[in-house]
């Protein structure tokens, strides 16, 4: 078997996977049908902040709390929303992704740049 590096798994994800703007995110941002997720690690979180409205989902516990079935699931992370998942550059947002569109839960798209693009084009940032 040949060995696929992360690289690999990246572009396979962002072939497979709507891949927003920040700027169409932002767009998107506030509409009840769309929750912004971040999949950013805590100690990222406390560092920089997050996205005003987003719901903090970390990617290692990601398919838990997005399956309504699991004890830790996290109701914005259900309800027929589409999800817009970021991460710290749009590596791990579209791993995600490609994982929540695998187990069906859609629409789902991510965000290219992750954090820093959607601070740049404006975003309001929370503190941790």
């Amino acid at each position: 078997m040949t060995m696929r590096g992360a690289k690999d798994l990246v572009a396979q994800a962002n072939r497979e996977v709507e891949t927003l703007s920040a700027e169409e995110a932002l767009a998107r941002l506030g509409q009840p049908d769309t929750m912004l997720v971040d999949v950013r690690e805590g100690e990222e979180l406390a560092k920089t902040g997050r996205i005003a409205g987003a719901v903090h989902a970390p990617r290692g516990f990601l398919e838990f709390q997005a399956d309504p079935e699991s004890p830790t699931h996290k109701a914005e992370l259900g309800g027929g929303r589409r999800l817009v998942l970021y991460c710290a550059s749009g590596n791990r947002s579209a791993l995600a992704a490609k994982t929540l569109n695998d187990m069906g839960l859609g629409p789902v798209a991510h965000v290219a740049g992750g954090f820093p693009a959607l601070a740049k084009a404006g975003a309001s940032v929370d503190p941790a």
